[in-house]
């Protein structure tokens, strides 16, 4: 594949050095070109002397020598000048099927352009509705985006501080999503629903700045979709919660008290979409009250769950969720696509990783590995190749006899683990032992890092390119309960295998299931009944495209339609 050099900036805490050497990071053209004749020579080099570069298939058929994983990445393109080498081919469908818009800067965002290189060709094209409403939100987003007159006229309308005072004649309405301290799974599924909620109720979407949002995705539409950093109310997003005097259910309640009346409202309203949500709160996802928030121009959404299959339950969303959406087993799976590109650091990682460890192979097999309780003796593991021979994902090995020196074909494991343990036993097995069917099996773990860190740059960085790496497998297997696995196989419309938790140190039999469909699975659906306006709990009748979920029995999501006929 043809390639040039272009820049890949990481995030500068990344690259300490850098700070200090402005001049030799900004001499663009004399890096890149320098950094491809030194990795020029190293593969004419390693060539010359039958040595491994780069992961290089050695001799023996056997796994990669040595493992490339992200921290060797960033170490070496630090010492190349921070510069990624990128496919400079034309994909044929770029344009995912008209999901994406022309003409946004390719050089700012490799990824969005260049992703149907490393994807097979997708069989879920976006329905011609979907297409074009995406375009006319784009339209809306461009003509109300931060920064325009109408957001500034919006913006005076806030600072007005009451309804009656002034009147927002910009006809921009928005709706700002700020995350609580979760994981990067969660974040994503969220952020997904609030631009769902604003394509129905032709609202923008802006998205908090402190959100680390800059550091992965790149900007998704023409106009910046971060919320302007001087934004009023923006120290207080932090503080709202589910009583805050201007939460929903509080308004509601003061409406119902005769304290407040729907036609004297708020400038701005929060809403409080997380998994603690009280049932005033959850009263959001009812017909009766949403016009309550209709006319508000300024909503701001704080949410830890993809709440996307409880929209379905409002009735005047469901007929334009259902024209977007034809199949609604592809929601997350279109949507992740169109707002969810890595930056240009992120893609150097995702791409580098996957050329240098899983491209040679003939198939991809991703394990998404969430250890719930501590596994000292990696009981795990043993659950996870019983799914494997099982659902023939992965052969089983021949005892002791050595690695056979030939193979008709390769199959390459990207775990995905906090965990370093299973990575490394797996590897050995099969480096140590023959297959049964001959097949030579790699094992590659991009990063290990123990523990969860949700507010560390870093570790949210490598968690995204490891999340869109398991999009790009053949096939793919999950921990239960797990957003970071959601992403995963949602991206990549995967329909997943999914590893049930233990019970009581016992595992499940079978160790594994094929998900019912694509989509994520909604943690903490409101469950109530707009009418009563009482808690129904799960088993209260549901819409028969919106099911329990495979992993979690009070969890709702999204049933792929095509299948239920």
């Amino acid at each position: 594949m043809m390639r040039s050099w272009n820049p890949a900036y990481p995030p500068k805490d990344a690259i300490p050095w850098c700070r200090e050497a402005k001049s030799f990071c900004t001499s663009v053209k004399v890096i890149g070109i320098s950094a491809a004749c030194l990795v020029g020579f190293f593969v004419l080099y390693s060539a010359m002397e039958n040595k491994p570069f780069y992961g290089q298939r050695t001799s023996d058929s056997g796994p990669w020598r040595k493992d490339v994983d992200f921290d060797d990445i960033i170490r070496r393109t630090r010492e190349m000048g921070e510069y990624f080498a990128q496919p400079v081919q034309e994909p044929k469908d770029k344009l995912l099927g008209g999901l994406l818009p022309e003409g946004l800067d390719v050089n700012s965002c490799v990824s969005r352009y260049q992703s149907a290189l490393y994807r097979k060709v997708q069989k879920h094209q976006p329905s011609s509705y979907l297409v074009s409403r995406l375009r006319k939100y784009e339209a809306l987003h461009k003509q109300c985006g931060p920064f325009t007159e109408s957001y500034n006229r919006s913006l005076e309308y806030l600072k007005s501080g009451s309804h009656s005072q002034y009147t927002n004649s910009t006809g921009c309405k928005y709706v700002i999503w700020t995350p609580p301290i979760h994981g990067l799974g969660n974040r994503i599924l969220s952020l997904a629903s609030a631009f769902l909620y604003a394509l129905l109720t032709n609202r923008v979407l802006l998205v908090d700045p402190e959100s680390e949002v800059p550091d992965l995705f790149c900007e998704p539409f023409e106009v910046s979709w971060l919320l302007p950093s001087d934004f009023p109310l923006i120290g207080n997003f932090s503080g709202f919660d589910k009583n805050s005097p201007q939460s929903f259910g509080t308004l509601l309640k003061n409406i119902s008290r005769g304290s407040s009346n729907s036609s004297s409202l708020p400038p701005y309203i929060y809403l409080h979409l997380l998994h603690d949500y009280d049932d005033d709160n959850k009263r959001f996802f009812c017909n009766q009250d949403q016009p309550v928030v209709q006319n508000v121009t300024w909503l701001i959404a704080k949410s830890n769950v993809y709440f996307a299959p409880a929209l379905f339950s409002v009735s005047t969303f469901q007929q334009e969720i259902s024209s977007l959406f034809p199949d609604l087993g592809t929601v997350f799976h279109h949507l992740g696509r169109y707002l969810f590109h890595p930056t240009n650091f992120v893609w150097g990682l995702i791409t580098t990783y996957y050329d240098t460890n899983l491209a040679r192979a003939d198939e991809r097999i991703g394990i998404q590995i969430r250890v719930f309780e501590k596994d000292p003796e990696l009981k795990l593991l043993d659950q996870i190749m019983a799914c494997a021979a099982k659902e023939n994902l992965l052969p089983l090995v021949n005892g002791t006899e050595p690695v056979a020196s030939q193979s008709l074909k390769t199959k390459a494991v990207l775990i995905a683990s906090l965990e370093y343990g299973y990575f490394k036993a797996m590897r050995s097995m099969y480096w140590k032992h023959s297959t049964v069917t001959g097949e030579v099996i790699e094992v590659h773990q991009p990063s290990h890092e123990k523990y969860q860190y949700n507010d560390k740059k870093m570790h949210n960085i490598k968690a995204w390119a490891e999340m869109y790496l398991l999009s790009l497998t053949d096939k793919l297997v999950t921990s239960a309960d797990s957003t970071f696995g959601y992403v995963a196989h949602s991206l990549g419309g995967l329909k997943p295998w999914i590893l049930y938790k233990p019970e009581n140190h016992v595992a499940p039999d079978p160790p594994c299931r094929r998900a019912v469909s694509k989509e994520p699975c909604m943690h903490a659906p409101p469950y109530f009944d707009c009418i009563t306006k009482q808690w129904t709990g799960p088993g209260a009748k549901l819409d028969p495209h919106v099911q329990h979920c495979d992993d979690k029995w009070y969890g709702i999501k999204f049933i792929d339609r095509e299948e239920n006929l």
